[in-house]
């Protein structure tokens, strides 16, 4: 279905790995120690971007003047705690199994590099994918097409000649941004 393309880029939460409802438990976790509130609704809108602007977004709508990384750095630390137990594939892997060999592959992030190694370590799948970028790898992050133009540049692939999975509003903007096609997978 994808054979038009030179190489696959994929998203990593919520396009193929479940990892969604454990990113919410990990922050609810951090937020409750300190008192803080979040609304789900607004936390989906960051989908996609690196922890600490979500973090930073939530010290703002609480009015606190914690320092952002460090909090993104309490979450990632419950999150890596949480996820190695509960992390699962999405069937959008299968598509990632069916092009391996075929099409050069990357995963393209808004986790850090780590813990986006560490989870596609632990199903097996990471020697899947010829790259994987995440937040700490770029600069500039989703919706900016950064991370999707390195995952290009470390394969070796024209930008216009690749094809992202994405399942947040971020990405999908992030992958127009580089000038490739996208495919949304909440509308699959």
């Amino acid at each position: 279905m994808y054979d038009q393309y030179d190489a696959l880029i994929f998203d990593m939460d919520g396009t193929i790995l479940d990892t969604e409802p454990t990113h919410r438990k990990a922050w609810q976790q951090v937020l409750s120690r300190y008192g803080f509130t979040m609304d789900e609704e607004k936390m989906v809108g960051f989908n996609g971007a690196p922890t600490w602007q979500l973090a930073q977004f939530i010290l703002e709508q609480n009015n606190a003047t914690h320092d952002p990384h460090l909090l993104a750095a309490e979450k990632t630390a419950a999150l890596k705690v949480m996820l190695l137990d509960d992390v699962r594939p999405l069937p959008l892997m299968d598509v990632v199994k069916a092009y391996h060999g075929r099409r050069p592959m990357a995963v393209g992030t808004g986790s850090e590099h780590s813990l986006a190694k560490a989870l596609l370590e632990e199903l097996g799948v990471y020697h899947l994918f010829d790259a994987v970028v995440g937040a700490d790898d770029v600069q500039r992050h989703k919706p900016q097409p950064d991370t999707f133009l390195r995952c290009a540049e470390m394969m070796g692939i024209a930008p216009e000649r690749c094809v992202v999975f994405e399942d947040a509003d971020f990405g999908v903007q992030a992958a127009k941004a580089a000038g490739m096609d996208v495919v949304d997978v909440r509308l699959l």
